[in-house]
């Protein structure tokens, strides 16, 4: 029943960029506002499945297995959308996207956040599937089993490696650099994904913990929003 739900959900998700495309092109602004938030709204709700099927056998094999599937079919279907606040980030560096352009796609991306969390928890409340049962009842299920400074630190480094490899990898093929990319987020959620989630993208982080920012806005804010973004302005500015 979850997979069938992802399915759906980026069944749906093509349809609707299909359309704007069709549809939005003489109006660019609202074409790639509506892109953007279409495209983070497809890994948002993914994501936040995701996150129910942690724990179903074998662990953690299921879920890695899931993770790298699902990455590269976000790879495939969401081309030329970062669905990252701090992909965003990049091209406004560079001089390739505009402030405007770059701040419309940010709230795209928070937008499409905050809708996938409703719609994920109108589709629990449901309970069509067993890992749906008690989902709406967790509160704020904290990623973070470590130290504020420790976390700090992980969200740091991972989006440094990733955002870097991203940028190494924009000469690549992109049939295998789909792959490539979905490797690594699999080895880096191996590696912390017990102690910080290895998220390092704010909207997603906000989508997934958004009752955790209620709480601790201050730690949250700094591990996930503040980290990843500093590590991409550090990869932007070395690189």
């Amino acid at each position: 029943s979850s997979l069938l739900l992802m399915s759906g959900v980026v069944v749906t998700v093509g349809l609707c960029r299909r359309l704007a495309r069709r549809r939005l092109r003489s109006r660019p602004h609202l074409f790639a506002f509506l892109v953007e938030m279409f495209s983070t709204f497809q890994i948002c709700a993914c994501t936040n499945e995701l996150s129910l099927l942690g724990n179903v056998e074998p662990k953690p094999h299921t879920a890695l297995t899931l993770t790298y599937g699902f990455t590269v079919l976000h790879g495939l279907t969401l081309a030329g959308s970062t669905c990252n606040p701090c992909g965003t980030l990049q091209p406004m560096w560079g001089g390739g996207t505009s402030l405007r352009m770059g701040g419309l796609k940010i709230a795209a991306q928070f937008v499409a956040a905050v809708l996938a969390r409703v719609f994920m928890h109108f589709i629990w409340s449901l309970e069509m599937a067993e890992p749906h049962f008690g989902a709406l009842s967790q509160g704020c299920s904290s990623p973070m089993q470590t130290t504020e400074v420790q976390a700090f630190c992980i969200e740091l480094l991972f989006s440094v490696v990733f955002q870097l490899a991203v940028l190494r990898a924009e000469s690549v093929n992109p049939k295998y650099r789909v792959h490539l990319i979905a490797l690594l987020i699999t080895m880096l959620v191996y590696a912390g994904g017990n102690l910080t989630g290895a998220i390092f993208n704010p909207a997603l982080a906000f989508s997934l913990h958004a009752n955790c920012f209620h709480d601790k806005f201050l730690s949250y804010s700094l591990v996930y929003w503040i980290a990843p973004s500093l590590g991409k302005l550090l990869i932007l500015y070395v690189y």
